[in-house]
């Protein structure tokens, strides 16, 4: 027989609750309370730097400044880079990903645009992008190449990043 201490009901051998108040009769004397400190997550402060990905940028012919963060992305080793945000379920995943800067606030689509370097050329193409592309304040047309050049901002929805190219 177990005696409920809350109540004084006589429980069953083996029983886990009390059968007349519902109170807990096995374990109850192990389980103590515990005082979680918060110090640890008070003195380690997280800067902005630390929220945004980290990419090589030993080999790149240029680089996006996304102009409202400060984040620079190098554009390296490759020619051709689509851009755009990861969303959950998505087949096609963009080579550059806005998603951690805001992109979806921003309306940036899945696969907004198109950087391309095509020798001493460099080629943007707006996706047919849900909330448009703008170089320098010029509306472009959908799947139309433009010509970008060093210092140019284009703008995919609302997130304006600047072109920078390296002289090589």
């Amino acid at each position: 027989m177990i005696v409920c201490s809350s109540c004084k009901h006589a429980n069953m051998d083996g029983a886990m609750f009390c059968a007349e108040c519902g109170a807990q009769l096995v374990g109850k004397d192990s389980f103590t309370t515990q005082t979680i400190s918060d110090d640890k997550f008070r003195d380690s402060k997280v800067s902005t730097g630390d929220l945004y990905q980290s990419f090589d940028g030993g080999e790149a012919w240029g680089s996006l400044h996304l102009l409202d963060t400060g984040q620079v992305l190098p554009l390296s080793s490759g020619n051709e880079f689509t851009i755009g945000r990861i969303s959950e379920g998505q087949p096609i995943m963009p080579d550059i990903d806005l998603s951690p800067y805001k992109a979806y606030a921003a309306g940036v689509s899945r696969l907004h645009a198109v950087i391309k370097r095509d020798g001493a050329r460099l080629i943007f193409m707006d996706l047919g992008s849900a909330n448009g592309t703008y170089i320098n304040g010029k509306k472009l047309s959908p799947n139309v190449e433009q010509n970008l050049n060093n210092g140019d901002i284009i703008a995919l929805g609302k997130m304006k990043i600047q072109i920078l190219l390296e002289d090589k």
